[in-house]
């Protein structure tokens, strides 16, 4: 995903202005080493269920002062340093932005995205 085009298409909405004041984003890359051992990783192998990130997206997108989220999850094997997870969150102040990239991208990450590291 292109996240500066993303962003582009989403001011093109005539209620954005009005609604936004503040875009967060997560990209989520591939480590070089695994968070419980710090073992070096070489590849991961991703999996993602992208009825449930969706489900999960419209949920977050009712939280107050939330105008729009974009979520995009890459699935497949990939190597340190790629892009795997996107999530795009637009709202009208930073408590209320900050608070609901957080809860999003806990709650996609533990009941949508599934991955295996691969270890040197």
């Amino acid at each position: 995903m292109d996240i500066s085009k993303k962003i582009a298409e989403l001011k093109q909405d005539p209620e954005f202005a009005d609604n936004v004041g503040m875009i967060l984003i997560h990209n989520g890359v591939v480590r070089g080493w695994s968070r419980g051992t710090r073992e070096k990783v070489t590849g991961i192998e991703i999996k993602a269920d992208h009825d449930k990130i969706e489900q999960i997206r419209q949920e977050h997108e009712k939280h107050p002062g939330i105008y729009k989220i974009v979520a995009h999850a890459n699935e497949g094997v990939f190597k340190p340093g790629d892009d795997v997870l996107f999530l795009i969150v637009a709202g009208d102040i930073r408590e209320n932005v900050k608070a609901c990239l957080s809860s999003l991208l806990d709650t996609v990450k533990a009941e949508a995205f599934t991955k295996k590291e691969v270890l040197a």
